[in-house]
Formats: structure tokens, sequence, C-alpha cells
């Protein structure tokens, strides 16, 4: 979603730039986004230019926000506010103009009062907001996202796989926690499986419940033993009917 608002927006020309907070240490998240002169620390022997920096006259995506520390929120509060960053280790300031696209999987009204974002990066951030629902809430658009998948890895593979409606119906029944990301991988698995033309039943993951007419989603949580996924779906066939609706975010 943050590379279609990047796409379609008069920014397009200029570089979109992504970074994960969550997946870099704290000690060189500051590196990263400010980027450093030569000598500014051990081991730095050259210039680095930063993702802010490079981001200039497009957008920088922050993927997990919340995981950012305090510190370094305040550090980019300053940057938003300013429009200017310095390199670590440099004396002059550098006007940067960017777009701001952040994100998070943590709600974030509830990470304010947990004390994991700064309030005044929040209201900061949040000029416009665009709640993005998991996939078990929007399952209408589920047999385009199987159509756009199945193109893909068809491309990629060189195999024109189509689904049927019957497997379609066992897709529509899951509850996908693990959202688009989990899909891509069965999709993927399908197609790598597949012997015929199009999808089978034995093609799908047997998490999925396909070789069973009973909800792949009743009940099921990770850590659950055989037996007690077992004794939930039996409970299931018995009171559940038919088709289950999609199940709300935890």
């Amino acid at each position: 979603m943050a590379q279609t608002i990047h796409r379609l927006s008069p920014r397009a020309s200029a570089p979109f730039v992504a970074i994960n907070c969550a997946a870099i240490p704290d000690t060189l998240l500051e590196s990263e986004l400010f980027g450093h002169e030569r000598g500014a620390f051990t081991g730095a022997t050259e210039r680095r230019i930063g993702c802010v920096e490079l981001a200039h006259r497009g957008s920088l995506f922050l993927d997990e926000i919340a995981e950012m520390t305090p510190p370094m929120q305040v550090k980019l509060l300053r940057v938003l506010q300013e429009r200017t960053i310095r390199r670590l280790g440099g004396r002059t300031e550098q006007h940067v103009d960017i777009r701001i696209i952040a994100a998070t999987n943590a709600d974030p009204a509830a990470a304010v009062e947990r004390g994991l974002l700064r309030e005044d990066l929040y209201y900061r951030l949040n000029v416009f907001e665009i709640h993005v629902p998991p996939l078990r809430e929007r399952m209408a658009d589920l047999p385009l996202l199987i159509e756009a998948l199945l193109q893909e890895f068809g491309t990629r593979t060189g195999r024109q796989i189509t689904r049927r409606s019957r497997s379609l119906r066992v897709l529509e029944r899951y509850a996908w926690p693990g959202n688009i990301r989990e899909l891509r991988n069965v999709i993927e698995r399908a197609t790598i499986l597949a012997s015929a033309p199009s999808i089978r039943l034995a093609d799908l993951p047997p998490l999925l419940g396909a070789d069973q007419d009973v909800p792949a989603t009743a009940g099921l949580a990770p850590g659950m033993t055989v037996d007690e996924v077992e004794r939930r779906r039996s409970n299931s066939r018995s009171t559940i009917p038919g088709r289950t609706r999609p199940g709300r975010p935890s």
C-alpha cells in the first residue's frame, strides 16, 4: 500500500525507500536513517548516505514504527518538524524534502498508552490514517488476489495454473492468520505441486482442512496438541452448520 501511494503521487519519479525499524539494532538505526561521515565511529571508513537523504523528493516508508526506541523517536520527530538532518559526525544541517509513510501492526493509540510510541510523534505522523483490515475481514478480495498470485507464479515457473471452485471454497473458509504472506505461500506451494492445469484439494496444505468438510478455523490456535485439535474440530462438526464467517482480529 505504501508503494501504491508513492506510485500514484507526484513523487513517483523520485525514490521510494523502505526501512524496517524492528529489523535493525538501535545502535545502527541512527546511521541507517541519517547516514554518517567518515571517522564518525569505529569502522566508519567512508561517508554513508542515510535512508532519509536517499528518499529526498520521494517517500520514506518506516515499517514497524512502534519498535523504534524512544530516543530514536525524538530524533525522527525533529526531522519531521525541521525537515533537516545531520549525518553522524557531521557539522552541517541538510534540508530534506520527503513524504513519511509509517506503519505498525500494533494499535497506535494502545502503543502510546503503553509508552511504546511517543504521543507527540504519533500526532505528528497521524496526518492521514489508513486502516488495512486483515484478509479474513475482506474475503471478497480473495478470488482477485488468488488470480494475481497465480499469474505471478505462473510467469515465474512457466506454468499456467487455474483454480477450481471447490478449492476456492476451502480457501474462503480459512481465517488466514498470516494474511497475504500466508496466502502467497499457499498459492506458491499449490503452483509447485499441481500436476493438472488447475489447483486440486490435494495441492493445498492440510492445515486448511481441504480433506475435511469442516471449517479449518474451528478453534485452532498455535500450541494446541493433536488431541485438542481433533476434539475441537469434532465439536465444530456438530455445532457449526455450513460455512463459518471470518473471525475478528485478536
